[in-house]
């Protein structure tokens, strides 16, 4: 039987050029699969059309923004991703989708083998790799960037070599990838720690000194899923698309950090995501006032395994759904509004409202009509604190 690649295809230079160079190292053939997950730019159709322009036998494109929204953005909304307590999961997310798809297609189309652009220094070939064995480990799998020390010039030369019509944007010392999600740039002059970001590099969000007037609005949850924007009915989707627009506006969701990637190195990334930012950062504030105490302590360690299992590679292992099944415990009472102000790069949260709050205004006042029991409160600081004042005794004692 001879093989038969089925290639997650982007439609950019490295994996156009990636199809013919699969079928000469395979001598087989190569079925294009592209996924729309709202990214924009260009149409899929030029997509779809290139690849098999470039010699795939199959090219295939899907339009997976209401999936990739509803079952892996929302998720994340519901754990507040955020690798490292900043980053939300902008790739890492959307890796296990195009697994699943890559993998149904290989079913579909009688695939031998899967394929993938990642390198050897990466996250992303992780998530895929471990994505494919844990859906399918019948299916082998082929990186040409690092199995073949695929660089770029290398494939620019096979392009020439065998007259395939390549886009000359190979000149972009960038290296992109964006969904409705967010948006990652690195590599180039960002590789030097001491470089500032340009203005050049970003697409989704602009300049946050603009002066472009406060932005006020208000976010309603439901189960801890975003439903409606000023009171206006959306799909986790809409919702994301109308953030991404308006948080650009303002600047909001820009990020430079320096990121542990799993392989063990560092790795300085930018990223943009405003729609992202917004959502859980309004979700954060609606636990607030609904999760109680110990549980909202506890949910917060969970968050960030759940980040880390995500970022990592293991979407579709045994610890991230005990995960899911423990976050999506908490969400019962996750439902209410949350006005914020966007404004200039920042995300000010100003109200809170729901019928589920846990917050007592009886309770909580300084002025009369406070039925906070005072008096209860003097035994309880002593009791509180006895066990370290006991220890803190005998240290002092065994010291004189």
């Amino acid at each position: 039987m001879s093989a038969r690649v089925v290639l997650a295809y982007s439609g950019g230079l490295d994996t156009t050029v990636a199809i013919p160079y699969l079928a000469k190292m395979t001598g087989g053939e190569v079925v294009a699969v592209s996924l729309d997950l709202g990214q924009g730019g260009e149409d899929m159709e030029s997509v779809r059309q290139r690849a098999l322009d470039s010699g795939a036998v199959e090219s295939i494109v899907i339009d997976a923004r209401d999936e990739f929204a509803d079952e892996y953005c929302l998720p994340t909304i519901k754990a507040n991703g955020m690798y490292m307590k900043q980053y939300p999961l902008v790739s890492a997310i959307s890796r296990p989708l195009i697994v699943k798809h890559l993998v149904e297609a290989a079913k579909e189309h009688g695939g031998t083998h899967v394929s993938h652009g990642c390198t050897g220094k990466g996250n992303d070939q992780v998530r895929f790799e471990v994505g494919f064995r844990n859906a399918n480990p019948d299916l082998e799998i082929i990186a040409p960037a690092r199995d073949y020390a695929w660089t770029r010039d290398k494939a620019i030369a096979f392009a020439e070599e065998i007259d395939l019509p390549i886009e000359q944007s190979a000149s972009s010392p960038f290296s992109i990838d964006q969904n409705v999600w967010g948006r990652a740039i690195e590599t180039g002059y960002l590789e030097d720690l001491w470089n500032a970001p340009t203005k050049d590099i970003y697409a989704y969000t602009e300049e946050p000194t603009l002066g472009n007037a406060p932005d006020e609005l208000i976010i309603s949850f439901e189960g801890g899923k975003p439903v409606a924007i000023d009171g206006k009915p959306v799909t986790v989707l809409e919702a994301i698309e109308e953030l991404n627009r308006r948080g650009g506006a303002q600047g909001v969701g820009r990020l430079d950090m320096v990121e542990d990637r799993l392989v063990g190195i560092k790795s300085r990334e930018i990223y943009e995501a405003p729609g992202a930012m917004i959502l859980i950062k309004a979700h954060e504030a609606l636990e607030d006032v609904t999760l109680e105490r110990e549980l909202a302590r506890y949910k917060r360690l969970v968050d960030a395994r759940w980040s880390e299992e995500v970022y990592d590679g293991l979407w579709f292992g045994p610890l991230k759904r005990s995960l899911d099944a423990f976050i999506d415990s908490t969400q019962e009472h996750v439902t209410g509004d949350i006005r914020l102000v966007l404004h200039a790069g920042s995300i000010t949260v100003n109200g809170r409202r729901s019928n589920h709050s846990l917050y007592d205004f009886n309770l909580a006042t300084y002025d009369t009509g406070d039925t906070f029991d005072q008096t209860m409160a003097k035994g309880f600081v002593k009791l509180h604190g006895l066990s370290s004042e006991i220890a803190n005794k005998r240290d002092r004692e065994a010291t004189n």
